[in-house]
């Protein structure tokens, strides 16, 4: 019994002591400032909702304004600018850098932002649309006149390999001597040089030419 009295003592003892009417007092008092604060918190929320509503609903009414740009503002309000705005129909673009001027700007979708205004703005500038469009009109043309050069060196290059299309057949001296000579023919048509009379005045096929350079192969190998 003395084991038993004992053991259920060292129990008891190890149990928390109950809190006092004052500690109870406390944690009522805490959980209860939590809840307003909450409570306070989510009334803030909706009341910034309803502002950017109606600032959003004034904008839509005014038939001269085309894009309307926000204040820099923390996450979440940037959260409820982007919703408003997508529900109402707007095209809605963020800028700058986080927690230092990370802001929002909306168009009217009829006014939605080219490619060359968003990047002026994420630069930090001003955008100017005549700039744009000549810096637009310069770059096509540069690439207009590329295209140009490209395409004229391709037409001045020979469109046949004649060493590689003849080696097979002739023998690799053989089909170099007649790429030679058919390469100097063309060089001298594309660029205006002189054809000799008996030049013109060939009629050959190319079985005779092929017959004529293996008739030199063979007399080179003897």
């Amino acid at each position: 019994m003395d084991l038993l009295g004992s053991i259920m003592g060292s129990m008891d003892k190890s149990k928390p002591a109950p809190a006092s009417e004052k500690e109870k007092m406390m944690k009522k008092k805490k959980k209860e400032y939590e809840a307003k604060l909450e409570e306070r918190q989510k009334a803030e929320k909706q009341k910034f909702r309803c502002k950017i509503e109606e600032k959003i609903n004034a904008f839509l009414k005014d038939d001269k304004s085309k894009t309307l740009k926000f204040p820099a503002m923390d996450k979440f309000q940037r959260s409820v600018v982007h919703d408003v705005s997508e529900i109402a129909g707007l095209a809605t673009h963020s800028f700058g850098e986080e927690d230092e001027d990370r802001h929002i700007q909306v168009w009217k979708k009829e006014f939605s932002p080219s490619e060359g205004e968003l990047a002026s703005l994420r630069r930090g500038e001003e955008w100017d649309p005549v700039k744009d469009k000549q810096e637009k009109e310069e770059k096509e043309w540069a690439e207009k006149l590329e295209r140009e050069r490209a395409r004229t060196l391709n037409k001045a290059q020979p469109k046949t390999n004649y060493k590689e299309k003849y080696e097979h057949l002739i023998g690799k001296d053989a089909a170099l001597d007649a790429a030679h000579s058919l390469k100097t023919d063309t060089d001298s048509k594309l660029y205006g040089m002189g054809v000799s009379a008996e030049q013109k005045k060939d009629k050959r096929t190319v079985e005779d030419i092929q017959a004529e350079l293996r008739a030199k192969k063979r007399q080179k190998q003897e």
